[in-house]
């Protein structure tokens, strides 16, 4: 819900009402419930705007804005940013650097994140294609343990690349 309803906001002429412990008072006229509301010196929070009727409870709005925003917050520290890093070769790599950037790979993958490795082509290094699938097949064989493939690899323009994820 973007917006919080309360109070005279509510324009359902009736409402199933719920006290401030759970407890269902019933369906009655929303003035009514807003009077009652005011009499235990609390508001009407309408928390199901969609049923029929629609369901308000009898809170204190700050602390359900307080308790609302503790909840988001929760939510947000446990979910997970998978980041896409990337990796670039050149069908010209020498086997030390080779081993250093699958090292760089390999810290990617088991850090959670997806890694997109690039085989780049220069010039008429083009029409030596099958070399950069050939490096491309080569990280996968040397990353299988803790790597899978999301995407094959795939020639666009001047680029070859593929994605890799983490193994689950």
């Amino acid at each position: 819900m973007d917006r919080i309803v309360k109070n005279e906001e509510i324009r359902a002429p009736e409402v199933r009402v719920v006290d401030s412990n759970g407890k269902q008072i019933g369906i009655m006229p929303t003035d009514e419930a807003l009077e009652l509301a005011y009499s235990k010196k609390l508001d009407l929070i309408l928390v199901a705007p969609n049923a029929k009727p629609p369901v308000a409870k009898m809170m204190d709005y700050g602390k359900y804005k307080y308790e609302l925003a503790k909840r988001e917050k929760k939510a947000k520290k446990n979910q997970k940013i998978i980041e896409v890093k990337q990796m670039k070769f050149r069908i010209k790599i020498d086997e030390h650097d080779y081993q250093t950037k699958v090292k760089h790979i390999k810290r990617f993958l088991e850090s959670g994140n997806k890694v997109r490795v690039v085989i780049m082509f220069r010039g008429r290094e083009l029409a030596f294609a099958d070399k950069g699938e050939e490096i491309l097949k080569r990280v996968i064989n040397d990353l299988q343990d803790i790597a899978s493939v999301e995407k094959p690899p795939k020639l666009e323009g001047r680029d070859m690349w593929m994605m890799l994820k983490p193994k689950s």
